[in-house]
């Protein structure tokens, strides 16, 4: 058996181990810390803490671009269809059964062009009643077919002149008894009954006058029952309202049809209208008039159109106001239904802080620039909002008066010899702002205010010296 000892000796503890494995790692960091412990005591133990050496930049020449607003007109997108000008149903003004039908899908009509046609027969016997019920009324008071009615006087007419006769009659032979009466000729009996006679007389006179008045009119009833009979006459044959597209029909030849029943659906197509929704924090801003391009993907050119209708109401459910926008269609050439891409310029005078699209670097999905500050690139965190074939607008990150590189590529920490590219004369962007965003006016200037006048002069740009050692 083996004694505790032995095992003890044979095994060292792991403390003493350890001592002997760091022991020499101390020795050998003491001799690498000498030299500089020697130059610390060499320096009286009053050295000052060495400062790192300053690195030099090294110096870009690169064109920049002196940031300044510039015309920059406000542009909302919107999206709508094309509509018809005028949609409307035709129907039949009477009722009956479809003779012909002379249209169908796709036709075009003109204004008063035949579209269907009725049975006609039952409508030709009602005038023919009609004609001959008014020819009865004429004949009553003795007037001729051709004669107008506005040229018969009631106390011409043949029943008044008869009873005017007796009337005048009965006065004479009053008047001859009154004169005899006074020679005791007659009895005053008789004189009474000529007088009762006379008043008869006159009763029957004005009965006559009263009754051919009545047949004068009644000479009109039949007059407009005869109009009645031929306008339905007419009604039989059913018209365009205007010129246009047969959009679709809807009955054949042997159909019954009522009266407002559909016979087919015109679209007046000479022009069209574009139909669009603003949102309401632009609701304010939209007026007649305003320009309007709309991109069509048939069309291989946008059309540029004016806002002409505008909704007085915004609509509660979409927080949106309508308006419309008329489109010259007089080839024929667009349909209804299309769907277009309105952008509508609601403030032409509206001024933002624009850099070039190649200005703009984008990492890590923030976009950034490179600013010149005191003559040099620093990076500088940028939020943009529309964006436009020439330029893009910056909304936060640049004021008026700052200097970026144009290229943003060339962009590094350095110095920065800047060169200034020739000032071209401003154009006016095609940009477009998403109908949703929130951010499209809030870095330019308010609008009617004048751009600041654009720096000629270089920027002077400052050399560091090295730290001498």
């Amino acid at each position: 058996m083996r004694s505790p000892a032995a095992g003890a000796a044979k095994n060292p503890p792991a403390s003493s181990l350890a001592r002997r494995v760091l022991m020499p790692a101390r020795g050998l960091l003491l001799l690498l810390c000498l030299p500089w412990l020697v130059a610390l005591a060499g320096c009286g133990g009053h050295a000052e803490a060495i400062k790192p050496a300053a690195v030099e930049l090294p110096l870009i020449k690169a064109e920049v671009v002196n940031v300044q607003p510039r015309s920059w007109p406000t542009i909302v997108r919107a999206q709508g269809s094309l509509i018809a000008d005028e949609v409307t149903i035709v129907g039949a003004k009477v009722g009956g059964r479809i003779k012909d039908i002379a249209v169908d899908l796709g036709d075009t009509v003109a204004e008063g062009a035949k579209l269907a046609t009725l049975e006609q027969d039952e409508f030709r016997l009602q005038v023919m009643l009609a004609d001959a019920q008014l020819l009865q009324s004429r004949a009553a008071l003795g007037m001729k077919p051709t004669d107008p009615v506005e040229s018969l006087s009631p106390e011409m007419a043949p029943p008044v002149r008869e009873a005017r006769a007796v009337l005048d009659d009965a006065r004479a032979r009053v008047e001859r008894l009154r004169q005899i009466r006074v020679r005791n000729a007659v009895t005053q009996d008789e004189l009474d009954t000529a007088a009762s006679a006379e008043g008869v007389a006159d009763a029957r006179y004005a009965a006559a006058l009263n009754g051919v008045r009545e047949k004068i009119a009644l000479i009109g009833v039949r007059s407009a029952e005869l109009s009645v009979a031929q306008q339905r006459l007419d009604d039989t044959t059913i018209h365009a309202p205007f010129g246009g597209f047969v959009q679709e029909r809807h009955v054949a030849q042997g159909s019954f049809v009522q009266a407002g029943d559909a016979i087919a659906t015109l679209v007046r197509s000479g022009k069209l209208r574009f139909r669009g929704t603003m949102p309401e924090r632009h609701a304010q801003r939209l007026a007649l008039g305003q320009q309007v391009t709309l991109s069509i993907d048939s069309l291989p050119a946008p059309l540029v159109v004016s806002i002409t209708r505008i909704s007085p109401s915004v609509d509660e459910m979409s927080r949106s106001l309508l308006f419309e926008a008329e489109v010259p269609n007089e080839g024929g050439h667009l349909r209804t239904g299309l769907f277009a891409e309105a952008q509508v310029v609601i403030d032409a005078a509206a001024q933002s802080i624009v850099v070039p699209p190649s200005a703009i670097i984008e990492f890590a999905g923030a976009e950034k620039v490179w600013k010149v500050v005191a003559g040099q690139a620093k990076e500088q965190v940028v939020q943009t909002a529309r964006r436009g074939a020439d330029g893009i607008e910056i909304i936060r990150g640049l004021a008026a008066g700052d200097v970026i590189l144009k290229n943003g590529g060339q962009g590094r920490l350095a110095k920065v010899e800047p060169t200034f590219p020739a000032q071209p004369p401003p154009a006016v962007p095609v940009a477009t702002e998403p109908p949703d965003s929130t951010g499209g006016e809030g870095g330019g200037a308010e609008a009617g205010e004048d751009p600041p006048p654009p720096v000629t002069a270089p920027i002077p740009h400052t050399t560091r010296r090295p730290i001498e050692r």
